[in-house]
């Protein structure tokens, strides 16, 4: 082959795989879905602004000047729309903060998650053998500890804070990311445009930034919004238990524990405190559910026509 050949094919765009890359418009469900999980982001960078408490501000009078005999669990009012909590602090405000922890946390994890997995799934796809082995095992003994109680042992022996909640959910997010990486890797690295670079001399970093990552790119991108949801459970349960975001800082998963006992008093004795985390939490993860359903069933219908 030439030397004008080889520049030609070197400079060629690479050989995607059918449908890779091809955008996907969201149904009318999923756009909503998607205006809903934009709200809720939103509230997280803002919502301490807006709320008219601080995090760990107690009501002790009310509006007359009054001071309140037991300001916890307050029913619904003006002062307070969604009534106290069982220490007298405003659920309102506890869960426009609570937005910011428990959504920058899941973020930050699920990022931390799709960085280290999707590196190390990919590495081991491209360069197989003793690499392939080795980070394989590993991710199968973390897999093999269920999630809670991996988390379980990783607060009893180092502690629980914001950092090692979120290294922690990274690391137990990143094992499934792992092989979902390594799977989609493994079935392009034995498509033909694949070793078509390879003949041509293509390095394994040329090969995994214009073949493998333009063509794993959308189903990694579908998995993302699964794992956000995972994340948001995962921290949710290890604050329900008291083992993850500590007191005063609020919480979703933690409001829910603290306040279970206003369920017997109804919406007028406390229910609010405890519901409303609980409906937060459903409010950003079912529309992110239904994101990721509506794009999955988008790629279907794309495959199928494809097929016909």
């Amino acid at each position: 082959m030439s030397g004008a050949s080889q520049k030609g094919a070197a400079d060629a765009p690479p050989i995607s795989a059918p449908g890779a890359g091809r955008g996907r418009r969201l149904s009318l469900v999923g756009r909503a879905a998607l205006v809903i999980v934009g709200l809720w982001v939103l509230i997280a960078m803002i919502g301490p602004f807006l709320a008219p408490y601080g995090e760990s501000e107690f009501i002790e009078e009310d509006p007359s000047g009054q001071f309140y005999a037991d300001p916890g669990f307050l029913p619904p009012s003006a002062q307070t729309p969604l009534g106290t909590d069982y220490l007298g602090r405003d659920v309102l405000s506890r869960v426009l903060y609570g937005a910011r922890t428990t959504i920058g946390i899941s973020l930050a994890a699920t990022l931390m998650s799709y960085l280290i997995g999707i590196t190390l799934g990919i590495l081991a796809a491209v360069s197989r053998g003793i690499v392939d082995e080795a980070l394989s095992r590993l991710n199968d003994a973390i897999l093999s500890f269920p999630s809670l109680m991996l988390g379980l042992i990783f607060v009893a022996a180092i502690g629980t804070s914001v950092p090692l909640l979120i290294i922690l959910a990274g690391i137990v997010a990143a094992s499934s990311v792992f092989r979902i990486a390594r799977a989609l890797a493994y079935d392009v690295v034995v498509m033909d445009f694949v070793e078509a670079a390879r003949a041509r001399g293509e390095g394994k970093w040329w090969i995994v930034r214009r073949e493998i990552l333009p063509n794993v790119a959308m189903p990694l991108a579908t998995d993302f919004g699964i794992r956000v949801v995972y994340v948001v459970i995962f921290i949710s349960s290890l604050s329900f238990l008291g083992l993850g975001v500590q007191p005063p800082t609020a919480d979703w998963g933690s409001m829910v524990r603290e306040n279970l006992t206003g369920l017997s008093g109804g919406f007028s004795g406390g229910a609010l405190a405890c519901l409303a985390p609980a409906l937060a939490i459903a409010s950003l993860t079912v529309p992110i559910n239904l994101i990721v359903d509506d794009l999955s069933a988008k790629g279907g219908k794309d495959i199928g026509r494809r097929m016909i």
